[in-house]
């Protein structure tokens, strides 16, 4: 039997944008074991005056309508029509006021990456290096000019959700500053076609 920690076949998998039905899968990956079902994916977005205040099904439903009025929230890996990881990637503007803030050109469209979620069975397998690539081609498709993300080092002691700079290097983003101690603030700038 294979073991998880190989690779994942990169042809096999199939990266969607969460919309519609596919919000069933995002719900069912957060809720499985380990999953964030504890921040759904609201840390970096708008949540209301009441944002301290709020429960887990509250930040399930503030996501969740997200969906519903067709804003985008990222993207689910698929693993043999299975949901195995997520990316949170969406415009900036459609984030936190002021949370998320890099250096960028007049007119650019800038969308950011701010999280990944991969089961520990299927971490070290270069899925989280596939999630970034997906939506880099994702925000790409959808018109950015700039791709903007916040990853942590290696030895971080939080935020680590958000990605090493290593494999954002990797992936061809470049180091615009710092926010705060722990997040550089990387970008990639689209080409022009």
């Amino acid at each position: 039997m294979p073991s998880m920690r190989q690779a994942p076949e990169q042809a096999s998998l199939e990266f969607h944008p969460v919309e519609g039905e596919r919000w069933a899968d995002l719900v069912r990956l957060f809720e499985g074991r380990g999953g964030p079902k504890y921040c759904w994916c609201m840390v970096w977005r708008d949540a209301g005056p009441q944002r301290g205040q709020l429960t887990n099904d509250d930040r399930k439903a503030l996501l969740g309508a997200r969906v519903e009025a067709g804003t985008p929230i990222g993207i689910l890996a698929y693993a043999e029509g299975e949901p195995v990881g997520w990316c949170s990637v969406a415009p900036r503007d459609t984030y936190l006021e002021g949370a998320l803030k890099g250096i960028e050109a007049p007119g650019d469209a800038v969308w950011s990456i701010v999280c990944f979620y991969v089961p520990r069975a299927r971490r070290q397998t270069g899925l989280g290096r596939a999630l970034l690539d997906a939506a880099v081609r994702e925000a790409t498709a959808r018109g950015a000019t700039l791709i903007e993300a916040y990853p942590v080092d290696p030895d971080s002691p939080s935020y680590r959700f958000m990605g090493h700079v290593s494999m954002f290097a990797a992936a061809g983003f470049t180091e615009s500053h710092r926010a705060g101690k722990r997040r550089h603030v990387l970008q990639l700038r689209v080409p022009t076609r």
